[in-house]
């Protein structure tokens, strides 16, 4: 592996050359351990990226339901938004469908904090765990009363 770039010295550079081995065949001079990782963290980021649509939906939801006298149409956007964006994730991504579950336990930390925070409620005012099922939250009908 002449003048192949490192992974830790240039990362874009690196996953030029990576791609060119694999396009050309060369596996045998593949930096494998890093694009095992790589693969992990691509998945990884996904997941990341359902989680964090998952806080600011549920985060939304929250303060449509425990702030109602602020509700307005950029809560009921972002919504509506966040809503379009978990359903595009999975439907690219089908195999996160099951770790919906867990993902919403874990979001709905994150969104209870979050909403405390913007509403300047306590914290304690909100549920303990994630009022609404996965059917409820990706109901485009449903907000919270």
């Amino acid at each position: 592996m002449q003048n192949h770039p490192k992974y830790d010295e240039d990362f874009y550079a690196w996953t030029m050359a990576e791609a060119n081995l694999l396009r050309n065949h060369k596996f045998d001079e593949l930096d494998i351990d890093h694009l095992i990782e790589e693969l992990i963290d691509m998945g990884e980021s996904t997941r990341r990226e359902l989680e964090s649509r998952l806080i600011q939906l549920l985060m939304h939801l929250l303060k449509w339901e425990f702030q109602p006298s602020r509700k307005g149409k950029s809560w009921e956007n972002s919504i509506k938004k966040q809503r379009i964006g978990i359903r595009k994730v999975l439907r690219k991504n089908p195999s996160l469908k099951s770790t919906i579950s867990e993902c919403i336990v874990d979001a709905y930390q994150d969104a209870r904090y979050d909403a405390a925070n913007e509403t300047e409620l306590d914290e304690k005012a909100f549920p303990q765990e994630c009022p609404y099922t996965f059917e409820q939250i990706m109901n485009d009908e449903f907000y919270p009363e």
